[in-house]
């Protein structure tokens, strides 16, 4: 047996003395509402990683690119170190210059969401461009668009919106819109890994689709992400804006793949200079490391199984919850969606007799955990108050998200007995009420 055998063999006598899940018992045992759902094979891919002492990308960021491009049917994987780097590649590579006329210029005008997460909007400021806020639906959570389409001027560039909680947006609509106006679409689907629509998945829709490996998502590196599209030119441009902005594509560990290292002359250099240090972009340091790769591809091995559970983990609360319409906005998936749940949102009515900060309390004490919807109405936070920007129509929807609207688990790592929990607690709140 060879010593890294030895070595896999007592990671299974450390997983069950040391990971494993207790025993959920109701009242002691706290609810997560998302979070990492591992096993002992992803240790022993991370060992397996570590144990190479490649602490770059090497064979395994190869083999989750391979596996991540094939089960989304799409051609190129731009790995990088979070969903949030992967939402600023994928916006700062349309600055460029490769996309002469259709680039995105300081000034122009891109079409968001108000009620959403940061970074689906921080690039878009980031690099000096004008958000323009429009509002969401109730139920679904994504965005109005027909607001999209009222938003729509001279400047507008592109639209960058998510999937909220792993409900796809109107994709029918929107890529419509896109396609008519001659718009760039950025898919942030960083919570809806495996959503579909039309029996397409999200992400491969848009000009760039981007995904989160951060614990609470579908699969999980710890901290990861990735921006996917169809086209070798595309990627070229990911590809250098990710690695400091260079003009080479040369992997870590390799030379002269273009087979001309020293044979280019680019900008005022002197021709020779070494591909290796030419910079056709203002770029970043955004990329990953092997040893987070290893846990993505065994994590791969599971994601059809994750996304099943999460849809019957939703169903099940929908199906325990559907009887409290008269107390809250319950979630509905898109028409044409299969989604792959991030979350189970709720919005308390004004008519309900509670607040959400009565009935969070009260699942609080019950360790039943819950989240807001993200920034709620982001205009409302501190960091946008003297951003440019413009708003289109109401935001009244995104006003109601900010005050009412909070989030439940749908995560692989909850079982029946903890959705039962669940549905009893809020009941129970209701009866008390």
């Amino acid at each position: 047996m060879s010593s890294r055998e030895k070595i896999f063999k007592l990671l299974e006598e450390h997983y069950k003395e040391e990971l494993e899940t207790p025993e959920f018992i109701p009242g002691k045992t706290p609810v997560p509402v998302s979070g990492k759902f591992t096993d002992v094979e992803d240790l022993k891919y991370l060992i397996d990683a570590s144990l190479d002492f490649w602490l770059t990308e090497g064979r395994f960021t190869d083999d989750f690119e391979n596996g991540f491009s094939e089960f989304l049917g799409i051609k190129h994987v731009a790995p990088v170190n979070s969903g949030s780097s992967a939402n600023l590649l994928a916006f700062s590579a349309l600055t460029s210059d490769k996309y002469k006329d259709r680039k995105i210029n300081k000034g122009d005008e891109v079409i968001t969401v108000a009620s959403g997460f940061p970074t689906t909007v921080n690039p878009i400021i980031q690099n000096g461009c004008v958000p323009v806020f429009v509002d969401c639906e109730l139920e679904t959570y994504n965005i109005n668009t027909e607001s999209m389409k009222e938003a729509l001027s001279e400047k507008t560039k592109a639209v960058m919106i998510a999937h909220t909680l792993g409900n796809p947006f109107d994709l029918g609509e929107v890529t419509k819109f896109c396609e008519d106006n001659d718009l760039w679409l950025i898919e942030d689907s960083c919570d809806a890994l495996g959503a579909e629509y039309n029996s397409q998945y999200v992400g491969t829709f848009g000009k760039f689709g981007t995904f989160s490996f951060y614990p609470a998502h579908h699969i999980t590196m710890g901290e990861g992400g990735a921006v996917i599209t169809q086209k070798k030119s595309d990627f070229k441009v990911l590809e250098s804006f990710r690695d400091w902005g260079r003009d080479c594509w040369c992997a870590p560990g390799k030379n002269d793949t273009c087979g001309r290292r020293y044979d280019w002359q680019l900008g005022n250099l002197p021709y020779a200079y070494d591909h290796k240090y030419i910079y056709s972009h203002i770029g970043y340091n955004l990329k990953l490391t092997d040893m987070q790769s290893a846990v993505g591809v065994s994590q791969l091995k599971k994601l059809n199984t994750f996304i099943e559970k999460r849809r019957f983990n939703w169903k099940y609360l929908y199906d325990g919850l559907k009887d409290l319409e008269d107390y809250f906005y319950l979630p509905r998936a898109t028409k044409n969606s299969n989604p792959s749940w991030f979350g189970f949102a709720l919005t308390v009515k004004d008519t309900a007799g509670f607040s959400r900060a009565e009935i969070i309390e009260f699942l609080d004490q019950r360790l039943i955990a819950s989240r807001f919807l993200f920034g709620g109405n982001l205009l409302w936070q501190p960091a946008y108050q003297n951003i440019q920007h413009r708003e289109v129509g109401s935001l009244r929807n995104s006003d109601t998200v900010a005050l009412s609207t909070f989030w439940l688990g749908v995560f692989p790592g909850l079982d029946t007995k903890m959705l039962d929990y669940i549905i009893e607690s809020i009941h129970e709140f209701i009866k008390q009420k």
